[in-house]
C-alpha cells in the first residue's frame, strides 16, 4: 500500500507588495505537484493585509476618517485599469489606502502597503527575531494568522510549514508565525527559504542562531530539496511549471493579474564588483529559452493575464531572441541589460511587437569612469543608443541610478544628472538608490568600513568613501540637485508611489 504523503503548507509572509502572487511558493507547488504531494498554498501577505483593512475601526483623525471611509473603495480602483490613466488620481488612492492600513496596524509599529518596520525589533539582529517568535502576539498580523494557521494545520493534517522568506520587511512577522506555530504544534517541522534566507546562510549558520525553530534552512532553489525532505526523488529534467491555481489570482492589487516567471537564476553577466549576486557566490543557471517559452505561454493561456513580469535578474539575449519568435501570450516587462544588442533599433521593434511594454536596465550612472570601477561592461555611449531606440519602438524605460559608489565624487554624480537631463524624453520613470556595501563581496576588505545596519544578520556595511562622498552628502546632493533638475523631476513626478516598478507598467498600457 502507498503511504499518503505528508501534508505540507507553504506560506508567503507579510509584508511584501500585494500586487503580484509570490513565485517562488508557486514553483515550489508546482514541483510538489508533479511528485503527488497537494500542499496547501497561502499568500498570507495579502491576506493579512485585507483582513487589517476589512476590520479596521475609524481613527478620529481628517485623513484618517477619510481613508477608512474609502479602504474598500479604494481596493477596488487599484484593481481598475482606469485607475492608471491619472497619477493624481492613483496617488491619492494609494495614499489613503496606505493611511487606512497604517491605522489598521494599531500605530505601535509602522505599517504600510509595501514595507513593516518596529521601532522596537530589528530583522537584523537575531535575538530580535526570537523575540519577535516569542511574543508573536505583539504582532498586528496575530488576529488574522493566528486563526487561520490554527484552523488549517488542524484540520488539514499539517506536519511541515515552509516559508518563503524573500525580504527583511518580511522577517519579524514571520518569525511571529513561526512561534506562534511552534508554541501550538511542536512537532510541526519548519523549513526557511527564499532569497533572504539564502543570503543570510551565505554567512551564518541560521539553525545555531533560532534553536528550536527551523529545523530545515534551504539555500538557493528549493524544488529539489523540498522533496528530498518531503520523502520523493526529484524528477530532474528541465524543471517544474509553477503552479498558481491555489492562490486568488483575482484579488491582488493591481489592473488585472500578474503573473511573475523567472527564465534563470543568478545573473548572466555576474562580474559587476558589488552586485550581491557576485558576493554571495550565486551561480547563474537558466532554462532552455524554447522550454521557457513554452512553459509561460502555457501559463498564460490558461491563467489569462494582464501583464506578464519576467523576474530574472536579467533576461539573456538567447531568452529575448526566443520571446521575439514565440510571443508569450500577453504584454510583459523585465530586466534587461544594456549591450550593443540592444542598441539595435530593429530588434527593439521586434521586442515590442513580442508584447514587451517596459524594459528596466540598471545604467548606474553616467559616468564612464564609475561604469568602469563597477566592471559593468557596457560604454555610457551604448545606455544612449538604446534609450533612444526604445523611445523609437515604443518601449517604456525604467532607469536605475546608483550613487555613492566608491569611484563617484560629486563630479560623477553631477554626469550622470547631465546623462539623465539629456535623455529625459527617452526615460519615462527612475529609481534612484545609495549605493550599500555587501559585505561578502571581495572588494570590501579594500575600503575602512564602518557601523550601518547593526545586527549580526547585516548583508550590508557603511564605509568611509575615498572622495568624502558619504551618505549624507549624497542624500544632500540627491535632494539639492538630482531631484530639482526640471527634466528629472517631471520624470520623477511620473512614479507610482509606493508600487513602482510594479505598477508603472498600466501606466504605459493605459496611457
Amino acid at each position: 500500500m502507498t503511504k499518503n504523503p505528508p501534508r505540507i503548507i507553504l506560506i508567503n509572509p507579510p509584508l511584501v507588495k500585494p500586487c503580484e502572487p509570490p513565485g517562488g511558493p508557486a514553483r515550489l507547488a508546482g514541483a510538489l505537484e508533479a511528485e503527488g504531494i497537494e500542499p496547501v498554498l497561502i499568500d498570507a501577505n495579502l491576506e493579512g493585509i485585507v483582513y487589517l483593512l476589512n476590520r479596521a475601526k475609524e481613527p478620529p483623525s481628517a485623513w484618517g476618517k477619510r481613508a477608512f471611509k474609502n479602504r474598500l473603495e479604494n481596493l477596488r480602483n487599484l484593481k481598475d485599469p482606469r485607475t492608471y490613466r491619472s497619477i493624481d488620481r492613483y496617488s491619492r488612492a494609494v495614499s489613503d489606502l496606505n493611511r487606512a492600513l497604517a491605522d489598521a496596524g494599531g500605530g505601535r509599529t509602522n505599517l504600510s502597503l509595501t514595507d513593516y518596520h518596529d521601532p522596537a525589533l530589528s530583522p537584523l539582529k537575531s535575538e530580535d527575531l526570537l523575540k519577535a517568535a516569542a511574543s508573536p502576539e505583539d504582532s498586528p498580523f496575530f488576529p488574522y494568522f493566528s486563526a487561520r494557521l490554527r484552523g488549517l494545520v488542524k484540520q488539514e493534517g499539517i506536519a511541515f510549514a515552509g516559508f518563503s522568506l524573500n525580504y527583511l520587511s518580511q522577517a519579524l512577522t514571520a518569525f511571529a508565525m513561526i512561534g506562534f506555530l511552534k508554541g501550538e504544534f511542536p512537532s510541526l517541522t519548519i523549513i526557511a527559504g527564499g532569497g533572504l534566507v539564502t543570503s543570510w546562510m551565505r554567512r551564518l549558520d541560521l539553525k545555531g542562531l533560532f534553536p528550536g525553530l527551523l529545523d530545515h534552512c534551504v539555500a538557493g532553489p528549493g524544488e529539489e530539496a523540498l522533496l528530498l525532505l518531503l520523502g520523493r526523488k526529484p524528477a530532474g529534467g528541465p524543471g517544474y511549471l509553477p503552479s498558481y491555481r491555489r492562490l486568488p489570482l483575482e484579488s491582488y492589487l493591481s489592473a488585472g493579474f500578474v503573473l511573475p516567471f523567472n527564465t534563470s537564476r543568478g545573473c548572466p553577466y555576474g562580474r559587476c564588483t558589488f552586485c550581491p549576486e557576485t558576493a554571495e557566490g550565486n551561480r547563474y543557471s537558466r532554462i532552455d529559452p524554447k522550454t521557457a517559452l513554452a512553459d509561460i505561454s502555457l501559463l498564460a493561456a490558461g491563467l489569462r493575464p494582464s501583464l506578464i513580469h519576467f523576474t530574472d535578474c536579467a533576461l539573456s539575449e538567447a531568452t529575448l531572441e526566443e520571446i521575439i519568435r514565440r510571443p508569450p501570450g500577453a504584454p510583459w516587462y523585465g530586466f534587461v541589460r544594456v549591450s550593443e544588442r540592444m542598441t539595435d533599433r530593429k530588434f527593439l521593434r521586434k521586442l515590442k511587437d513580442s508584447g514587451a511594454v517596459m524594459l528596466k536596465i540598471g545604467i548606474e550612472s553616467g559616468s564612464q569612469e564609475v561604469l568602469d570601477s563597477l566592471k559593468k561592461g557596457f560604454r555610457v555611449e551604448a545606455a544612449s543608443l538604446m534609450l533612444k531606440g526604445m523611445k523609437e519602438a515604443g518601449l517604456a524605460a525604467y532607469v536605475y541610478l546608483l550613487f555613492g559608489t566608491p569611484a563617484e565624487s560629486k563630479k560623477e554624480a553631477r554626469e550622470t544628472v547631465e546623462f539623465v537631463s539629456r535623455h529625459g524624453d527617452c526615460i519615462d520613470f527612475i529609481s534612484a538608490a545609495i549605493f550599500n556595501l555587501p559585505l561578502n563581496s571581495p572588494a570590501a576588505g579594500k575600503l575602512p568600513r564602518e557601523a550601518f545596519y547593526e545586527g549580526d544578520l547585516s548583508l550590508y556595511s557603511d564605509f568611509r568613501h575615498p572622495s568624502g562622498w558619504g551618505r549624507r552628502q549624497v542624500r544632500a546632493f540627491l535632494a539639492s540637485e538630482f531631484r530639482r533638475e526640471p527634466a528629472i523631476r517631471s520624470i520623477l513626478g511620473r512614479q507610482p508611489p509606493f508600487f513602482t516598478s510594479n505598477h508603472a507598467p498600466f501606466f504605459v498600457l493605459n496611457r
